[in-house]
């Protein structure tokens, strides 16, 4: 598979990570990191080192895994950590790992010493196909996701399909949701692919065209001031209830499962505020809820939510804003809705 293009690097998919060996030499880097999680180091360096085994000279720098991880306190003792490596200005940070380690790893690196080169090489199918691509660095605040952040574009970012195997179901359904919402919002003949698919064994062409697709609108749009919001569906309700798992729940939802819930919520939407007919918004609805395990948001939860969606940063005016289906794969952005049409998604979501 070709490489793609974005800005001034390039994202290779399937290489077995050999112009990674090609990038080190052409920069002579001072020292080198991989940045991972303990799951991940467990897991994945492995297999990292089993294609680079002509790489030996590098540091690992571990943090505990989950996205109530990622936030100031950890980027802290990751500054600190490259200090007492004696990480100067000329070093490089791998991220290993998944969309966390993307995230809070490529936010570490370009704030350190006012920014040091990083390289993504994502493990998981959701950093593959979502956070590691577009150049978005982010932190947790309160549980407001992603609330401190950079835009930082790695040098170059790795796919291989070798780490999936590594991989739960749970997680790969997780990653499998941003697949899904690619299609909704750009590609309808995608989507019926991916309904097609089995989600278990996802392959390299599939990702390749989600990753292709999230690059096309990073590209025109890269600090996220107009077409690039298209990529928020399902995620303003989807972050929020996200967010509030993670605090109120015995067992937190995964990303991609939220955002499968703020998918038909937003769907439901864009019934009411766009023109996505009543089928497709059944067809939406009835196939996200059929891989999906149903989760019950519980009505005393809903103010809360409607909270955590004032925090969200793409609101304008302290409006909450939507990006919405105008059919299925074409999307439109800066929706605003009513609170009680808010809430009426939210039972939606609860009557399926």
């Amino acid at each position: 598979m070709k490489p793609l293009k974005n800005a001034d690097h390039f994202i290779y998919f399937e290489t077995g990570l050999t112009p990674l060996i090609e990038i080190l030499n052409q920069n002579k880097y001072s020292k080198i990191f991989v940045f991972a999680d303990t799951n991940t180091a467990e897991l994945c360096i492995p297999v990292f080192r089993s294609l680079l085994d002509d790489l030996e000279d590098f540091d690992i720098i571990e943090t505990d895994p989950g996205e109530e991880n990622k936030n100031i306190d950890f980027c802290i003792g990751i500054w600190k950590t490259l200090l007492d490596f004696g990480a100067d200005r000329k070093c490089l940070m791998i991220n290993l790992g998944g969309g966390v380690i993307t995230d809070m790893g490529g936010f570490v690196a370009s704030t350190y010493k006012r920014g040091i080169d990083f390289i993504n090489v994502p493990t998981t199918l959701l950093s593959q196909v979502d956070a590691s691509v577009g150049g978005k660095t982010g932190i947790d605040i309160d549980n407001v996701k992603n609330m401190v952040g950079t835009f930082s574009l790695p040098q170059a970012v790795f796919i291989e399909n070798t780490f999936l195997n590594t991989l739960s179901k749970r997680e790969l359904l997780s990653g499998f949701a941003e697949m899904i919402k690619h299609g909704l919002i750009v590609d309808a003949a995608y989507y019926e692919s991916l309904k097609n698919s089995d989600y278990k064994n996802i392959t390299p062409q599939a990702i390749y065209r989600s990753v292709e697709i999230k690059n096309q609108v990073v590209t025109e749009d890269p600090l996220e001031k107009g077409l690039r919001k298209i990529l928020n569906f399902g995620h303003t309700i989807g972050h929020a209830v996200e967010s509030y798992a993670l605090t109120n729940s015995k067992k937190p939802l995964t990303h991609g499962e939220a955002i499968a819930i703020g998918m038909v919520c937003e769907a439901y939407l864009s019934a009411k505020y766009c023109n996505l007919t009543a089928d497709e918004l059944a067809d939406i609805s009835k196939y996200i809820c059929s891989i999906y395990p149903k989760y019950n948001i519980k009505e005393k939860s809903f103010n809360t939510l409607l909270a955590l969606m004032q925090s969200d940063k793409k609101n304008e005016d302290g409006q909450i804003m939507f990006s919405l289906l105008d059919k299925i794969g074409k999307c439109t952005f800066n929706c605003r809705v009513t609170t009680a049409d808010i809430l009426s998604s939210l039972t939606y979501y609860n009557s399926l």
